[in-house]
């Protein structure tokens, strides 16, 4: 059999079978799966020497084919997946999962007008920021906050509003880079604002602060050390220190928290997380930090602190730039709100609920995921519980790990890589991790047992066992 035998587009577009798909799918769609599906039948036909069987060639197999590709591009892309991986806060995955009230004021701003811009008293245009600027400040203590797109964002708008061809005094030790190859002095360069590196690596003492003013100097920048950890014979000035150095220069005072969290972490067990209330305490004139790591919201970049500085980074032009949707700020305020007046927050946070849950009821998640694989997988699988440590992720805590349990999996000819693959290919994906040539499925940020159980796996590509 050769590729003549090979029906045309225009033909099969005519038949029954493809007739049927062009009902659900615009036919330019459809006409493009079969040009697809065709492709891959010619080469198959070259591979093979033309060895494969002719009901393939038929309108109903090769309709089938191109139906599957059309259900694939229908749901691939932001598709759920199970979060096995044991690092809770998962930058790759969207990190932190939103509550019941943000996803439904997300529902209600999506679905109909919003008072985005208008104030209903007057009529007249309003701030965009107005919903979250009074839970943020009640939180915070902070005078105002405005809302930009990221953490990142809020640096940037900060260093480009008050240091834009100034310099930045900063310690050596807290240039970071974080995920992506995102570095630090990369976003100071793009804010026009000029790096003035102090201290060593290990140490900075507040005299070399002092020694390193100027009437050049815009800001003073401090950064909390989320994503790493310097320790030993190390020196770092405490933020009362700075704040005093700032003020007796009238230079603003920027601090980078990051992370954002709003709840005191030792709730919930877990080391103490400096948090923007306390850095408004200790003097900062700005702090800025993320909306969807600690804080539990979604992704937004926020900056709280003394009025007159935040009115300028609001009367900056590249504010709008980096302004934030209705969506954002539908979640964002109802986060902020359950954080004020939930009784438990924790309970209403599924991000602080995740990193709260206790080993016991983790250690019983794990053995019935396991059961419940051990009866799915079949006898070519082997299932286990055992202990491991998890982790906040997204740069939060990065020293910590989080007592947890793992369900290991194991294949009797497949390697680690072709298991995690394998586990990959179900819908929804469930992703774990390799650790030690074993794949484990961590329950942390595992929410039933039965998510852990695949509903429908397909081969994935990998050596044959």
């Amino acid at each position: 059999m050769d590729g003549r035998a090979i029906p045309s587009v225009d033909a099969l577009l005519s038949s029954p079978a493809v007739r049927e798909l062009c009902e659900r799918y615009p036919r330019p769609l459809v006409a493009s799966a079969i040009r697809e599906s065709l492709e891959d039948l010619r080469a198959e036909i070259g591979r093979t020497d033309g060895g494969i069987a002719p009901e393939r060639l038929g309108p109903e197999a090769i309709a089938r084919g191109a139906r599957d590709r059309l259900a694939v591009a229908a749901t691939a892309g932001l598709v759920p997946v199970v979060n096995a991986t044991g690092v809770v806060l998962h930058t790759n995955l969207g990190r932190a999962p939103l509550g019941e009230a943000a996803l439904a004021a997300v529902a209600r701003a999506a679905a109909s007008p919003c008072a985005l811009e208008i104030d209903l008293e007057d009529g007249r245009r309003g701030e965009r920021d107005a919903a979250v600027v009074a839970p943020l400040c009640a939180l915070t203590g902070a005078e105002d906050g405005l809302v930009v797109n990221n953490n990142a964002a809020a640096l940037l708008l900060a260093l480009d509003t008050l240091a834009s061809r100034r310099e930045v005094l900063i310690s050596r030790g807290e240039l970071i880079e974080i995920g992506g190859a995102f570095r630090l002095p990369d976003l100071l360069a793009k804010s026009g604002a000029v790096l003035r590196e102090v201290g060593t690596t290990n140490r900075t003492h507040i005299g070399d602060f002092a020694s390193a003013l100027t009437r050049r100097t815009g800001l003073i920048l401090r950064t909390h050390p989320s994503n790493y950890r310097i320790i030993g014979f190390t020196a770092r000035p405490r933020l009362e220190e700075l704040a005093a150095l700032a003020a007796e220069h009238g230079i603003p005072l920027v601090e980078d928290l990051g992370s954002g969290a709003l709840v005191a972490l030792e709730s919930i067990g877990l080391p103490h997380e400096p948090t923007p209330g306390e850095s408004i305490r200790g003097g900062a004139d700005l702090v800025t930090f993320s909306g969807d790591k600690l804080l539990g919201g979604p992704q937004a970049g926020l900056v709280v602190g003394r009025a007159a500085l935040v009115a300028r980074l609001r009367a900056n032009p590249l504010k709008r730039a980096l302004r934030v949707d209705k969506m954002t700020l539908a979640a964002l305020r109802a986060t902020l709100v359950t954080t004020r007046t939930a009784r438990d927050p924790v309970a209403e946070l599924p991000a602080l609920r995740l990193l709260a849950r206790s080993i016991e009821d983790l250690r019983s998640l794990a053995e019935a995921g396991a059961d419940l694989l051990a009866r799915s997988l079949g006898g070519e699988f082997a299932v286990a519980v055992e202990p491991t440590a998890a982790e906040v992720g997204s740069g939060a805590q990065p020293t910590e790990r989080i007592a947890s349990f793992a369900v290991v999996v194991a294949h009797r000819g497949w390697s680690a890589e072709r298991v995690a693959a394998h586990f990959r290919s179900a819908r929804p994906a469930i992703l774990g991790r390799i650790e030690k040539g074993r794949f484990l499925l961590d329950v942390r940020a595992v929410e039933s047992a039965t998510d852990l159980v695949p509903g429908r796996l397909e081969d994935a590509e990998g050596e044959e066992p």
